[in-house]
């Protein structure tokens, strides 16, 4: 398990020792020998490929029978593991508030034709973006708090996989608000913080989450596409010179024409120390 490094030596292993025993209590059957998997996973040095490498791991005392019988019959109760994760310390941004990151990652699978509920997943060629493919495997949907500074240390709270029956925003809607819940009932949020800030990339309905999460104390922050055309307020309610129907909509406001961009309702300007000046524009 990973720490953050701001935490004392006999803080984070007491830390540690506690998720430990904690995380064993979640394994049902076959407990130790699933146990002793984890270790070895995390453990081993370089990629594993093959099981069968990981029954060799000095933290595995068990024989490669065990390991496959563990798999195969072995238990693990997700939703005790996912409050004892919300339970954890959690990163922080540098004003003291919870920041979430939601997105889909996959896990090709294309020599696995036996395997159960794969879909195509959307990939791009290595080093070029243009060349995208589409390779059978499993969608994950993960959710991590993340932490303000250029660490790539992250604390993972959830990950569900995505079936070929689900729909990806239903889905992230009961995943966020699972993840959010837990965190309240955990203590990290409060009456009278600042809200929980969570980022996702283009492809969420951001519009829709917003909706179907207004009850929880989250603000959402989204990527919109950089062709996407918005559509400006149509202002007071006004029949044209020959009558009819008033306009529902103002002008157009395209992303890719800067010719089609109005006075912004409101600059800002920060000055960071790796990017120069950020500027941010809204309307």
């Amino acid at each position: 398990m990973s720490l953050p490094v701001d935490v004392p030596g006999s803080e984070a292993l007491g830390l540690l020792s506690r998720f430990r025993v904690e995380f064993h209590e979640c394994l049902y059957q076959r407990a130790d020998a699933l146990f002793e998997l984890t270790d070895a996973v995390l453990c081993t040095d370089g990629p594993v490929k093959t099981l069968v490498e990981l029954s060799l791991a000095v933290e595995h005392r068990r024989g490669h029978g065990a390991l496959y019988a563990a798999l195969d019959r072995g238990w693990l109760e997700p939703a005790r593991l996912r409050r004892a994760l919300a339970g954890l310390p959690l990163p922080r941004a540098a004003d003291g508030r919870i920041v979430l990151a939601v997105d889909v990652s996959h896990w090709l699978r294309p020599d696995a034709p036996t395997s159960d509920q794969r879909l195509f997943c959307h990939v791009y060629g290595r080093g070029d973006r243009s060349s995208d493919q589409f390779v059978p495997g499993w969608p994950y949907s993960f959710v991590a708090a993340l932490e303000t500074g250029r660490t790539s240390w992250v604390a993972l709270l959830d990950a569900v996989r995505l079936g070929p029956a689900d729909d990806a925003t239903q889905v992230t809607t009961r995943q966020l608000r699972d993840v959010v819940v837990r965190l309240i009932a955990a203590g990290h949020w409060r009456p009278g913080d600042a809200e929980i800030l969570i980022v996702m990339d283009s492809g969420y309905d951001t519009a829709y989450l917003t909706h179907a999460l207004a009850d929880l104390p989250v603000v959402l922050v989204g990527r919109l596409r950089s062709d996407r055309v918005m559509l400006r307020d149509a202002g007071p309610a006004r029949s044209g010179p020959r009558g009819g129907r008033p306009r529902r909509h103002g002008g157009v406001l395209t992303f890719a024409k800067p010719d089609t961009w109005h006075t912004p309702d409101l600059t800002t300007a920060t000055d960071t120390s790796r990017y120069g000046t950020a500027e941010a524009r809204a309307w």
